[in-house]
């Protein structure tokens, strides 16, 4: 079924990396994108429409990244580029209020029955270091729960990975870290109620917060039984400790109301990123009043930003959330992306191959496991990513473009088209001939 194809010129991407070496770490402005985990030199890519983007080479790759998430419209969305257009003559930013901030605010909170008030920032790690904080604020604890496997941006409490136990505090996972800071972190499993209790007898009346990825899809794509949400949810108001979604990933991509409303469990304080920008950099924090009341100027929990609810990224997410809001969107990105792994699912299965694609909304991720449910970071098994570093060079080989890591999820889009899928379709199974033919 499949012919080795060859490699894409990259002649023009590894002639501006080598230059981008003399000006970056590691020649990048985030590490995932040096392209380790994955053959050859990262890409650079010049433009994007649609589904679409095309590199400095001039190759052209369907696009199941989407800048990591946030493009649920795809690229150069006309709505989205109008609105930027428009505001772009009225200024860039101000550090003052604006109608623009109400307007976004209020399209969030009257569609979303999660929170009551908002508080825009300019990134998700921005985002949850203030929900961090304001939650310290509130129950006047300083302890934090995360879970192995769950990412929540680079603050300093949340770079910690787990220790060997049951129960451990966090170690730094970032040189930099001060280990007093990683102190204050304790790091469980997900899917392990004993550990979560344990955590809590161990550590009674000290925990200010527990802290998880919506749907865990920053490494792989851990989805959770809704028992387990709500049972966190049941031990934390047990304890009075906050529970806090972090929806930079989930928020606007499960729904409108994101992960809470899929599990139908109400947060304390949830986070958001990414979409509600349209594509540009915004982050954003909420919660009822009563939580809210605790931040500066109302409450003592000091927060601010120049950039906060700057007037481009309000008038994008202004123009990308109406649209995202409109009746039957997000049945229609989960009827599309249900058939697009359904057949590949079939096509796996024909072939006995040793690979899983999971799914929720329009998010998926492979994973060459034999295992029915990955829920645990612990279940993925490094060796695997050798598999996927041969799937994502026949992939962009083919014209497809996924995110240069095995542990990354993919994103279908509203732009993807049937024509962009059905190509996408036939270029994985080709992929995975090559990955299992001399298996």
């Amino acid at each position: 079924m499949s012919n080795p194809i060859e490699d894409i010129s990259r002649v023009k991407s590894t002639e501006l990396f080598e230059q981008a070496k003399n000006y970056f770490p590691g020649g990048v402005n985030s590490p995932v994108r040096a392209f380790k985990s994955v053959y050859g030199s990262p890409l650079f890519i010049e433009r994007g429409d649609k589904a679409h983007v095309w590199d400095a080479d001039g190759n052209e790759f369907i696009d199941f990244c989407c800048s990591w998430g946030p493009l649920i419209l795809g690229h150069n969305n006309d709505q989205v580029r109008e609105a930027v257009i428009k505001q772009l003559p009225n200024g860039l930013s101000f550090g003052a209020p604006t109608q623009l901030e109400n307007k976004l605010a209020d399209l969030i909170l009257s569609n979303n029955r999660f929170i009551e008030k908002i508080r825009f920032v300019s990134s998700g790690t921005e985002a949850v270091m203030s929900a961090i904080r304001l939650a310290r604020g509130v129950t006047k604890r300083d302890k934090i729960i995360k879970f192995e496997g769950c990412y929540h941006g680079h603050s300093d409490s949340l770079l910690v990975k787990a220790g060997s136990g049951l129960v451990t505090f966090g170690e730094t996972s970032s040189a930099g870290v001060p280990k007093a800071f990683a102190d204050e972190t304790i790091v469980i499993a997900l899917d392990d109620e004993t550990a979560l209790t344990k955590a809590f007898e161990d550590f009674q009346g000290q925990v200010a917060a527990v802290i998880i990825e919506g749907v865990p899809a920053n490494n792989g794509l851990l989805l959770q039984d809704k028992s387990y949400i709500q049972f966190l949810r049941k031990i934390t108001k047990e304890n009075g400790t906050l529970l806090i979604f972090d929806e930079v990933i989930t928020g606007f991509r499960l729904g409108f109301e994101g992960a809470a409303n899929y599990y139908d469990v109400q947060p304390d304080i949830i986070t958001y990123g990414k979409i509600i920008g349209g594509g540009m950099p915004v982050g954003a924090y909420g919660a009822s009043n009563e939580i809210m009341s605790n931040i500066s100027p109302d409450g003592a929990v000091y927060q601010a930003g120049t950039l906060s609810g700057n007037p481009i990224a309000m008038a994008a997410g202004i123009a990308a959330l109406t649209q995202l809001a409109q009746p039957g969107f997000y049945e229609k990105q989960e009827e599309k992306t249900d058939a697009f792994v359904t057949e590949i699912r079939n096509f796996i299965a024909e072939n006995n191959f040793e690979v899983k694609i999971f799914s929720i909304s329009s998010i998926f991720w492979f994973a060459f496991t034999e295992l029915d449910a990955i829920k645990k970071a612990d279940d993925i098994i490094p060796a695997s990513m050798e598999n996927y570093k041969i799937m994502h060079r026949e992939l962009l080989n083919r014209g497809i473009y996924f995110g240069p890591s095995g542990y990354e999820v993919g994103f279908i889009s509203a732009a993807h088209t049937e024509e962009d899928l059905t190509k996408a379709i036939a270029s994985i199974k080709e992929a995975l001939v090559e990955v299992f033919k001399n298996k």
